[in-house]
């Protein structure tokens, strides 16, 4: 039974092995040049003879600037993005519902192996190949910018917006998440063609349902699967990032600069001292005045500013929790396609 499952899956292993040579290639060759580029930064001995943020800052600006780091590596993260969806759509869906559509799962039931041996032979060998193969780019990922973390982390607030591990553009193709996504996307695939046995549907509705799940899961429930921590800070005119005047009531957006070193911001409001979100009215001196006089408007109004967030502390804490789910989940759909072959009958 094993040997015929690596017969009929074999096609999309070599695909898979090849893509992962070519994705290998690319960031082990430019993550040793990112890493050069960091031991002749003297990041490593920063706290000896070097103001460490304004050493991290340079190298993470010369990075961006660079192709190593804007090409190589964001072309790997959305690959890793894919990796999972693809393996739903073309591992997942056609695994089951191909045997339906070509009748062939008449003649494997009729054998000695049993149903129940039969589709856990398929789903193991199958979902450990899915997972192993996610994993294996993750790690990929994760090597290549190992060093960018240990900058970032040094650099604290004067580092770029969004390019911490725990942000969610980064933090699912980091580490352990991408074997969860890998997982859930398979059993999402088999599961729909078990149900519609039709393999393009399966494949229509496992892509969809996958990247729902994915939308609904970072938007609504990554941000609550642990308590945020909630920050407050003086706001006044020497410490915004944004203020803006908008429609004809005047209304304000006062966004204050101060953000949590690593941390995944999940709210940034402004607040007068009785808890209240501020939104003006802006006065006449903000509108084309003095911009000393809008100022201090601004400062006598004792605004300041809150901010949720989810610190940096809590990247590995979210990814066991985030994997955990996700694979108790995929095991749930194999269970329930299991049940669903064993009861079926042949005709």
């Amino acid at each position: 039974m094993l040997w015929l499952t690596w017969r009929q899956f074999r096609a999309q292993a070599i695909v898979a092995a090849a893509a992962l040579a070519a994705v290998a290639i690319s960031l082990l060759a430019t993550g040793f040049a990112v890493r050069n580029r960091y031991k002749s930064a003297g990041i490593s001995a920063c706290h000896i003879h070097h103001d460490c943020v304004k050493v991290a800052s340079f190298y993470i600006l010369q990075l961006r600037s660079s192709g190593p780091y804007d090409l190589s590596f964001n072309l790997g993260v959305l690959f890793l993005y894919a990796v999972p969806a693809l393996i739903g759509l073309f591992w997942g869906a056609p695994l089951i519902a191909r045997e339906f559509e070509t009748g062939t799962f008449r003649l494997a039931w009729n054998q000695s192996v049993s149903r129940t041996r039969w589709i856990a032979t398929k789903l193991g060998f199958v979902g450990l190949a899915a997972m192993a193969t996610a994993g294996l780019f993750s790690l990929l990922i994760t090597w290549w910018a190992s060093p960018i973390d240990k900058a970032l982390a040094l650099a604290g607030q004067s580092a770029p917006v969004g390019e911490y591990r725990i942000d969610p553009l980064i933090f699912g193709v980091r580490d352990i998440a991408p074997i969860g996504y890998a997982a859930l996307a398979l059993a999402l695939g088999v599961t729909f063609g078990v149900l519609i046995r039709r393999t393009i549907p399966a494949m229509a509705a496992g892509l969809a349902s996958f990247a729902a799940i994915q939308v609904a899961w970072v938007n609504l429930i990554r941000p609550h699967l642990i308590s945020p921590k909630v920050a407050s800070h003086g706001l006044g005119p020497q410490n915004l990032n944004e203020f803006i005047i908008s429609g004809p009531d005047r209304a304000v957006t006062v966004v204050g600069s101060w953000r949590p070193p690593g941390g995944w911001v999940l709210s940034n409001q402004a607040v007068t001292p009785a808890g209240k979100v501020f939104t003006g009215p802006a006065t006449k001196a903000c509108l084309g005045g003095v911009q000393q006089q809008c100022n201090a408007w601004l400062a006598s109004k004792h605004l300041h500013q809150l901010v949720s967030f989810q610190p940096e502390s809590r990247f590995w804490a979210f990814q066991w929790f985030e994997t955990g789910i996700f694979l108790l989940v995929a095991f749930a759909l194999a269970v329930f396609c299991a049940q669903r072959i064993r009861r079926r009958r042949l005709a």
